[in-house]
């Protein structure tokens, strides 16, 4: 490859979908960026795929485990580990697992490298101290969470690129050069660029134009079964007005819950005030946002960053403690989400945001101003010119 071919390597790593899915939507950006286009070349890589078994394991599915099982785990693990400039037990385990990356790293030779995880800036860091200087890589960092742990901290960086002044604040007086940081938003698929009708877009998914729409992410709410959530929606009967509701219930990958679902959709009545239709495995996310009036989700990085950049308000239920948390914080903190504690009360707090005239319409407004779906062109832009 001639030298003038640009190079770029994207690296994140699968603990939680969102890292890949950022990882995923800058790729699709950099491939149209002339730099790239005209014979350069992207790759992206989760660097879990590059550790033993046994690592990814402990990586990756106990981490979604804990998730859904001890929650209050994670979260003391994030507060104990949110320590700027401390070294800690998982970025000494990480170097031990880095043999096969830095062998795969070495043969690629990329020009650019951009991390939407905090494990393979810390690996480079270590890779850089262990040549005396010699490597010199110097990764752009994406941060993929609206606040920042001080995992993401590393002294081998080229640029950050973070969702809020507050956390650019943060960085600077963490001693990060304040040239080298950059208020982008986090990275999503360009097709949330993209204006979608709503009344026109739920004709397509054969969902009803005139009915309140609730999309729900079933992702590990940690407060026990789905089902629990949308019984309680059912609940729903005192709306703005007598067009009743639909509740579109996201079950992801996971047959097993579909089925579930599928079998509670059928058990109530055609005529039922509040309705149900559950969805598989699914690429259409984006429309499934783009037709809906509020979205019920944990408060994840890339969740929040897409229903922003649909202008789509938010209901957070019970968030994981230490990121979703705060992530949930900002939320509430810009008036784009409101917040359900115990899932008794959820459908009274949806009939309470529907009560208040205008309520739900300025949380659209400010949802709109919050987001920022040409993230991934702004930290490219940046990077590349």
């Amino acid at each position: 490859m001639s030298k003038s071919k640009t190079r770029v390597l994207i690296l994140s790593a699968s603990a939680g979908a969102g890292h890949v899915r950022a990882a995923e939507a800058l790729q699709k950006d950099f491939l149209v960026h002339p730099a790239v286009a005209d014979g350069g070349e992207v790759q992206h890589w989760d660097v879990l795929k590059y550790t033993n078994a046994v690592f990814r394991t402990i990586y990756s599915k106990m981490y979604l485990d804990l998730v859904n099982r001890a929650p209050w785990f994670l979260g003391m693990v994030y507060d104990r580990t949110d320590k700027p400039w401390k070294k800690s037990f998982a970025q000494a385990f990480e170097k031990f697992n880095a043999g096969p990356f830095v062998r795969a790293f070495h043969h690629y030779k990329p020009d650019l490298v951009v991390c939407t995880h905090f494990t393979p800036p810390n690996v480079i860091h270590w890779l850089n101290e262990k040549s005396r200087g010699k490597l010199n890589i110097r990764p752009a960092i994406v941060v993929t969470d609206l606040d920042c742990h001080a995992m993401w901290l590393t002294r081998s960086y080229s640029h950050y690129f973070v969702s809020l002044n507050e956390t650019r604040i943060y960085l600077e007086r963490m001693g990060i050069d304040p040239a080298r940081i950059t208020v982008s938003g986090i990275p999503v698929d360009p097709v949330f660029r993209i204006h979608k009708d709503k009344t026109e877009t739920r004709h397509q998914l054969q969902l009803d134009p005139d009915r309140f729409t609730i999309l729900v992410s079933a992702g590990g709410f940690g407060v026990g079964p789905i089902e629990t959530l949308i019984a309680q929606l059912q609940t729903m009967n005192r709306l703005s007005d007598s067009r009743g509701a639909q509740i579109v219930a996201i079950a992801g990958k996971s047959e097993e819950l579909k089925g579930r679902l599928d079998r509670l959709a059928k058990k109530i009545p055609h005529g039922a005030h509040v309705r149900l239709y559950p969805i598989g495995f699914t690429k259409q996310m984006d429309d499934y946002m783009a037709a809906a009036d509020i979205l019920l989700s944990k408060p994840g990085g890339l969740t929040t960053s897409e229903a922003m950049a649909r202008g789509l308000p938010m209901c957070v239920v019970n968030p994981i403690p230490g990121q979703e948390e705060r992530n949930s914080d900002h939320l509430l903190e810009a008036g784009v989400a409101i917040k359900c504690n115990n899932p008794p009360t959820l459908a009274w707090k949806i009939e309470e945001l529907l009560r208040t005239p205008g309520r739900l319409e300025t949380m659209r407004h400010r949802a709109k101003q919050f987001g920022k779906p040409h993230a991934g062109e702004t930290i490219i832009k940046t990077l590349l010119g």
